[in-house]
């Protein structure tokens, strides 16, 4: 059986695809092409936009997709979200969508856009939010560039954000969050409760969140003699406890164990230092708990 995968074209493309190889999936797709090539006659792929995807896993037109939470809301669909996959373009984590205005500007909280005009491509959730907030304000939408509306045709903005640097550099000012999101995969209902499909996009989201949780780690080998073994312990910062087999030499031990890669270069030294031989560093694609 067939599963009908959506994958996000723009912005969260580079990424996805990436995140799909270290899960063990070769995506691959031509210039201009909408349909995908994956390595998997099981799966087939098609390149929808992110603010889109929730419409058509809702509609059936596919039976799986990976789209922003924050399209799943303002698209109010009626999909099952099968998990959070944390990551974005430019780097593996959540994005904000803020209200901001001008460094200048007298706003300083959603009670102060009371009769304002506010720019944003997020416009159901804009509107949801100001009427959360018993604010009456008009809301207009934003083809992009949602920045340079600033200030002559609009008061403020509501704009996706990673870091705010983009923000910033533009001069403006964060006032307050209206929502936070990360990448979903959702499910069609039916699509779901279809056995066989059930268990396909169990098994990939299981990949896919094993490459998510070896993002930034590395595995790292190293062979000991058993009276160095405590000392060499000590230096290690484990995700779980280290692996110790016996080798064949007697008194001699193998660790295996999974580090940050960020602190690897501090640790060899010190692993070194205790007694440990054969240090080897190796990358990961996946780790599955």
């Amino acid at each position: 059986m067939t599963l009908k995968l959506g994958l996000p074209k723009g912005s969260l493309q580079n990424a996805t695809f990436d995140l799909m190889h270290r899960a063990g999936y070769k995506v691959s797709v031509a210039e201009r092409s909408y349909y995908p090539a994956i390595d998997d006659p099981n799966i087939s792929c098609m390149l929808v936009r992110a603010q889109e995807m929730a419409r058509y896993v809702e509609d059936g037109a596919l039976d799986c997709g990976l789209t922003g939470y924050d399209w799943v809301v303002e698209n109010n669909a009626d999909v099952h979200s099968v998990c959070s996959l944390v990551y974005a373009k430019q780097s593996f984590g959540r994005v904000r969508w803020v209200l901001a205005v001008p460094e200048a500007s007298s706003i300083q909280s959603v009670k102060d856009l009371e009769g304002t005009t506010i720019a944003t491509e997020l416009v159901g959730v804009t509107k949801r939010w100001l009427a959360e907030n018993g604010v009456a304000a008009k809301v207009e939408f934003s083809w992009g560039a949602t920045e340079a509306k600033l200030p002559n045709l609009a008061d403020a903005i509501i704009e996706v954000t990673e870091t705010g640097s983009s923000l910033r550099a533009n001069k403006l000012r964060i006032v307050d969050t209206v929502l936070e999101s990360t990448t979903q995969f959702i499910a069609n209902k039916e699509a779901w409760a279809d056995s066989v499909k059930r268990a396909q996009i169990e098994d990939m989201v299981m990949l896919l969140q094993g490459a998510i949780a070896a993002l930034d780690k590395v595995g790292l080998m190293l062979n000991v003699q058993s009276a160095d073994l405590e000392k060499v312990l000590a230096v290690l910062p484990a995700l779980r406890k280290p692996t110790i087999s016996h080798l064949s030499d007697e008194g001699w031990l193998a660790v295996n164990t999974i580090l940050e890669e960020n602190v690897v270069r501090t640790i060899i030294p010190r692993l070194k230092a205790a007694g440990a031989e054969g240090i080897v560093e190796f990358p990961l694609n996946k780790i599955v708990m």
